[in-house]
């Protein structure tokens, strides 16, 4: 029989959260100069040259997977390894912060996101590059993995049986998975590539295939988690019905399975009904029970989660849309950008500067309104861009090509307005030192 480890000592507690706030923050740090550099700007670049040329055809594919690489794994993946790091330490079993584990991590993800960049930008030496990318990412995400998996919460020493895993941790506990098998996957996919392909660009099928495990698979059940465990205390909502949770997220990873085989209508269908169920298991549009804890934020912050659901429904329409008419990859574009967009970026600047600011040494964020003002430019952005890229590309209205690139430039106006509010957020001082000074 095994006994619990006892509680470690005040002064080993204050010592791992320290050392977790400033790992945590290393990883937000660094997710933040891969949204605004490789991801953000290079993406405005690229869609200026595509509305120049009004074609696809003007930008080479591995310098349109750079862009997106750089955006979901560089800047949400990024942010994900490192809120996975900080709830290390808050398990009961966890004696030690694992320092040396974590920084090595966030040196081998942060290293390979940026090499996987560089090959898919300037093809310099991209088949070396390309698989040192892949195996990098795969070796820093492992690291995490075994960190996750030595230090488990305490079993309860009382007689009462032990409770079952909530959902919302089954479902974060599937898209941590589902990382696990994308970087597996992405490592062979890239390894062949330098071995046996002519350009650093992965097969456009098999990209897009990558593309849709990567949101579905990782991203979309990830937020849907962490969703059921903080939107009923930030938010005020009924708390999620674990069941239909579930049920979502199942028939998001049987869409992501389809999405491999030629049943691709089948896969669209199967996200709609998953992003229906998503809804009504979280309770997102219904009354709210609570008035929501908008303290030290803007107080629309209920009304804009609720807006990234919008663009969730959006997103699978605008796919079914495109499985059945879509010619030039107007409507595919506009679907993945609602999804990405509208729905994941817009869900982190909405939660993030409810919670970053408190992991990185509860902090107090820098300004409200600078959170309001980047969302309503999200937003914007967002819809501009889901409402042209259609028209453009599809040649329902010339014209859309002059305006794509407004689009382009009001994201990356609210991407700098978030990154530069969680900068100056990380420049202060802890909110316990402000107020100790001016008390």
């Amino acid at each position: 029989m095994t006994h619990p480890s006892p509680p470690p000592a005040p002064d080993d507690t204050r010592a791992l959260e320290s050392a977790s706030q400033r790992l945590v923050t290393a990883f937000i740090a660094t997710g933040l100069l891969f949204l605004l550099l490789p991801g953000t700007f290079l993406g405005v670049w690229n869609l200026i040259g595509i509305s120049s040329a009004h074609s696809l055809t003007s930008i080479t594919p591995a310098s349109l997977q750079a862009h997106g690489h750089a955006q979901v794994f560089g800047w949400v993946g990024s942010f994900i390894l490192g809120i996975g790091f900080y709830s290390l330490t808050k398990m009961q079993t966890l004696r030690r912060f694992p320092i040396r584990s974590g920084w090595t991590s966030w040196a081998a993800w942060t290293l390979g996101v940026l090499l996987r960049w560089i090959a898919g930008i300037t093809a310099w030496h991209w088949r070396t590059l390309l698989p040192a990318a892949g195996i990098l990412e795969l070796a820093g995400f492992l690291l995490f993995w075994r960190a996750v998996r030595r230090h488990r919460p305490a079993q309860s020493t009382t007689s009462t049986p032990a409770t079952s895993t909530p959902a919302w941790m089954l479902a974060v506990l599937l898209g941590t998975f589902a990382l696990l098998l994308v970087l597996i996957l992405q490592c062979f996919v890239l390894i062949h590539a330098a071995l046996a392909d002519s350009s650093p660009a992965v097969p456009h099928v098999l990209d897009q295939q990558l593309v849709v495990f990567a949101a579905w698979g990782v991203l979309v059940p990830t937020i849907w988690g962490f969703n059921a465990r903080w939107l009923p205390i930030f938010a005020g909502l009924r708390d999620p019905d674990s069941k239909t949770l579930l049920a979502a997220c199942l028939l998001a990873a049987l869409g992501v399975v389809a999405a491999f085989t030629p049943w691709l209508t089948f896969s669209a269908a199967l996200f709609l009904v998953a992003a229906t169920l998503a809804i009504l298991a979280l309770h997102i549009w219904e009354p709210a029970l609570r008035p929501a804890k908008t303290e030290n934020i803007h107080r629309s912050f209920r009304f804009f989660l609720r807006l990234c659901y919008v663009w969730l429904v959006v997103s699978c329409l605008l796919n079914l849309w495109a499985v059945i008419g879509d010619h030039n990859g107007g409507f595919w574009g506009a679907s993945r950008h609602a999804l990405t967009v509208g729905f994941v970026a817009g869900m982190i600047l909405t939660i993030g500067p409810r919670i970053l600011p408190a992991f990185c040494g509860m902090r107090t964020l820098h300004r409200p309104s600078w959170m309001a003002v980047s969302l309503v430019l999200l937003h914007a952005g967002c819809a501009l861009r889901v409402t042209l890229e259609p028209l453009a590309y599809e040649g329902l209205w010339h014209a859309a090509w002059k305006l794509l690139p407004v689009s382009a430039f009001v994201e990356l106006s609210a991407v700098v307005a978030f990154a530069a509010n969680l900068f100056a957020t990380l420049l202060q001082p802890p909110a316990h030192i402000t107020h100790a000074r001016t008390a």
